[in-house]
């Protein structure tokens, strides 16, 4: 069978057909946008075409939809330049083609922002401090070598401290809505802040915010860096700066849904069991999604393609979902996890209000549901467009020996690599916190952090093709692995305030003794 899946894989790939679909076809994709349900629509399809079944899509709670239709700035004074910069998603557009005068503001606490009061009515904000700009050192294709595999695969024993300062990024966010605030207030027309990019790569997410009834902040853009640079030098010499912007975001209110994309290849003797895979289909908006994370979404979809091809019959059946909200906060997978296998209720804590979800402390108890013990496993893929070096697996002592054979067969590709350590930042985690096995691969990392990662260059361009089919290649492998086994996947020790679903009892035979 592996003979079968590398022949399939390598000499009938269609990934990268599949990726362009994606990002060329559909374009950037974020959640509640129009363009991220034709790409729940068009994947749906493409299983059905497939010959997959029960594709369709599961809705849950977002709130409202936005999508950027156009952007123009320009400096006009004291020279004409044509400016790189990417509006904030969830932040309102300009009133038609407006001009205003730049002006610098730099706050690191809502009080900084006192000094300024009375002078930004009409005026174009350029905000923040200047970032540092380095020379490019390194190359920008970056793949693990044997001594950082050989780190990733040592575990790390869990410190006290968390990687994440909740009170950090707390007092993040209180600035940020303190100055979204005071600029509507005060009357300014735009505010701008520098990427932390460079070479003319913008990296935007958002300002504004996706929930029903929250403000919408004054058009809020990120600009490369040089562009911010010339800008801010300028004001610094006392020379007036004049701006001009055309910024057209477009909101959607009518309907508060998303989705995400399911499909089944049937199993035989284990149907009522599940092999599940995933990735997620949203991005973010100023470019195309391609490494993230069309990347994962073509990988997953050509795994389950090329075993639908060989005419695979697993006994488990394998399900595929692609997910929504995974960039708002695996809320695409958390609610399809809560739906189907378990949930903890949402933190009451005040302190904890105004951080993201991912940061606050979990509820007790964990409630689960009776399909979460019909999951064998789950597998992920979402760290961009590098190949497969081996796996991360969340702590789960008891799967190494099994995701060593599983891995012997692909040694000659590069993957070999077992980390008993935990990663994070997506969807896998939906299913680790109901007691779930969910895994992540490692993937070489490319250009991810450096270049692409919600970035104005994360486009089709930027994918390795090569990386993308040998990934297809070993997760059909794992999927058909984990299919067909006698037993399900070992599983990790359930939290102590884990609730199990009542069993009910067996029905009572009517025969008379």
């Amino acid at each position: 069978m592996v003979t079968q899946i590398r022949q399939e894989g390598f000499h009938n790939s269609q990934v990268m057909q599949t990726a362009s679909s994606i990002i060329d076809g559909i374009g950037e994709r974020l959640t509640g946008s129009p363009n991220v349900k034709k790409a729940n629509e068009w994947t749906r399809d493409q299983f059905t075409r497939w010959g997959l079944q029960n594709s369709h899509l599961e809705a849950y709670h977002f709130g409202r939809g936005w999508q950027n239709e156009f952007t123009s700035v320009r400096m006009v004074s004291p020279d004409f330049m044509e400016l790189i910069a990417y509006p904030k998603a969830w932040t309102e557009s300009t009133n038609g083609v407006i001009k205003g005068q730049a002006v610098r503001v730099v706050a690191k606490s809502p009080a900084d922002l006192e000094k300024y009061k009375g002078q930004l009515a009409g005026k174009v904000i350029i905000f923040g401090d200047m970032p540092e700009v380095k020379p490019q050192s390194e190359a920008a294709l970056s793949r693990y070598d044997e001594k950082k595999l050989a780190d990733i695969s040592h575990y790390e024993i869990p410190s006290e401290k968390s990687r994440f300062n909740p009170e950090e990024i707390k007092q993040r966010i209180v600035l940020r809505k303190a100055v979204d605030q005071f600029l509507h207030e005060e009357k300014a027309v735009a505010v701008i802040d520098a990427s932390h990019g460079d070479g003319g790569t913008v990296f935007v997410q958002s300002a504004g915010s996706y929930k029903e009834g929250e403000p919408e902040p004054i058009p809020s853009l990120s600009m490369a860096v040089e562009h911010f640079g010339r800008i801010s030098r300028l004001l610094e010499h006392g020379s007036p700066v004049e701006l001009e912007l055309d910024v057209r975001n477009k909101f959607y209110d009518t309907d508060p849904s998303a989705w995400d994309t399911v499909a089944e290849i049937p199993g035989t003797d284990k149907k009522d069991e599940f092999v599940m895979v995933g990735a997620h289909l949203d991005s973010w908006h100023a470019g195309t999604g391609a490494t993230d994370n069309a990347a994962g979404c073509a990988v997953t979809m050509e795994a389950v393609r090329i075993l639908q091809a060989l005419g695979v019959k697993p006994r488990r059946t394998i399900r595929i979902v692609l997910w929504t909200g995974e960039e708002q906060g695996l809320l695409g997978s958390r609610a399809y996890v809560t739906e189907h296998f378990g949930a903890r209720p949402e933190s009451t804590d005040p302190a904890e209000k105004d951080l993201p979800s991912y940061l606050r402390k979990p509820g007790t108890p964990l409630a689960l549901k009776p399909d979460q013990k019909k999951v064998s496993s789950y597998f992920n893929i979402d760290n961009g467009t590098g190949k497969i070096r081996g796996i991360y697996l969340q702590e789960n002592a008891a799967v190494a020996p099994l995701f060593t054979a599983w891995l012997a067969p692909f040694h000659d590709l590069g993957a070999d690599t077992i980390a008993y350590r935990n990663t994070g930042g997506t969807d896998h985690l939906s299913f680790d916190a109901v007691g779930i096995p969910g895994f992540q691969f490692i993937q070489d990392p490319i250009e991810y952090e450096t270049r692409t990662h919600h970035s104005n260059m994360d486009v089709y361009e930027r994918l390795q093709r090569d990386d993308l089919m040998q990934a297809s290649v070993i997760l059909a492998s794992f999927l058909y692995d984990a299919a067909m086994r006698d037993e399900m996947l070992p599983r990790k020790p359930l939290p102590k305030d884990a609730v199990l679903p009542e069993e009910k009892p067996a029905p009572k035979s009517s025969k008379k003794k």
